[in-house]
């Protein structure tokens, strides 16, 4: 979201300054793109003494010129928004909640420092927001993506014409929470039920949260039955290309916060299946641009795999409305438009 955002910004409108808390090619990648970029490297929250030399450094920065503070999680505002707040500027400064806040330590104190507000990527993520203390005010703006996702469904569908296979796939970085498991669970069911399907797992062990559960996956895959239809491609930095070769794209996520992927692939003209629950609710049009499952159970997910893979005309309108949707509700352009005007309501003396 925020790669679209520095891509798509109207530079007459804002001029970012871009802090980065650890080194790494975000960091060159935004440089490249002509924006004063520096990088601060903040070590672990547990380090004071060098926690407290980024506020410093941080707020010699805020304090020289910068109309507004956009913190962009929820660890970055523990060091922005405390600096913010040092130079006087936390009424104008936001941080961005991407999770769905459970309870856990960061989000309730990232939640304490102060701030003018939250800006939350889903409703779901600002219902749950809005429900730790001390209350905060919250706005949404859904994430969006390049227009020129859109050209790309032409080329996909040749891509796809004459495979005898159908091509289930679910992209995300590996952890339990995303449901890869449930994900190779319902294709195992789907070969045992006589579909002739391959799985394909886009991802790998990004930020090293999940160390170790590839392993896990690849022995499920393996004890089911699947080892040699299911294809984990490991971490790609954009999954366009797989994307295109897939029938349907799974998302599985439990209490997923948005889904950006789930609008990757609608882009494309890819039929989507995603829990209901969620940011998907707000993506989704039920049976419409997408199946949403009413249950995370791997039954629920194979009879809906199923609707979708047995029915060539439904697949096909879900490819066509989904494009549809996302060309109407979820572009960069307009993620960009609610995203600077938050920015300038926050900038305003």
């Amino acid at each position: 979201m925020l790669w679209t955002f520095l891509r798509h910004v109207d530079r007459e409108r804002v001029n970012p300054v871009v802090v980065f808390l650890s080194d790494g090619p975000f960091a060159s990648e935004v440089s490249d793109l002509g924006f004063e970029t520096i990088v601060m490297p903040a070590g672990r929250l547990r380090h004071a003494r060098r926690a407290a030399a980024t506020v410093q450094r941080l707020r010699r920065i805020v304090a020289t010129g910068c109309d507004a503070v956009l913190n962009w999680t929820a660890k970055s505002h523990l060091y922005g928004g405390t600096a913010a707040s040092t130079a006087g500027m936390s009424r104008h400064t936001i941080w961005w909640q991407h999770g769905v806040p459970d309870g856990h330590w960061l989000d309730r104190l990232a939640t304490a420092i102060p701030a003018r507000a939250i800006g939350c990527s889903s409703h779901s993520s600002a219902r749950a927001q809005a429900n730790l203390r001390p209350q905060r005010r919250t706005f949404v703006v859904h994430p969006g993506i390049d227009d020129s996702r859109l050209g790309l469904a032409a080329q996909r569908d040749s891509n796809r014409a004459d495979s005898p296979e159908r091509v289930v796939g679910i992209v995300g970085r590996l952890q339990p929470w995303k449901g890869q498991g449930r994900f190779i669970e319902a294709v195992a069911e789907l070969r045992r039920r006589g579909h002739r399907v391959r799985g394909l797992v886009v991802g790998g062990n990004s930020h090293n949260l999940s160390p170790g559960y590839e392993s896990v996956l690849r022995q499920l895959a393996s004890e089911s039955g699947v080892g040699s239809f299911i294809t984990f491609t490991g971490h790609v930095n954009d999954p366009v290309e797989q994307i295109q070769t897939m029938d349907v794209l799974v998302n599985a996520s439990r209490q997923e916060p948005f889904g950006i992927v789930l609008l990757e692939a609608m882009a494309l003209g890819v039929a989507v299946v995603a829990l209901a629950e969620g940011g998907p609710l707000e993506i989704i049009e039920p049976d419409r641009s997408g199946v949403l499952v009413p249950s995370p159970s791997t039954a629920s997910l194979v009879e809906a795999l199923e609707r979708v893979l047995t029915d060539a005309d439904f697949q096909r309108q879900l490819g066509e409305r989904g494009r549809d949707r996302v060309r109407a509700r979820f572009t960069a352009t307009e993620m960009c438009r609610r995203l600077e005007a938050a920015l300038q309501g926050v900038a305003a003396r």
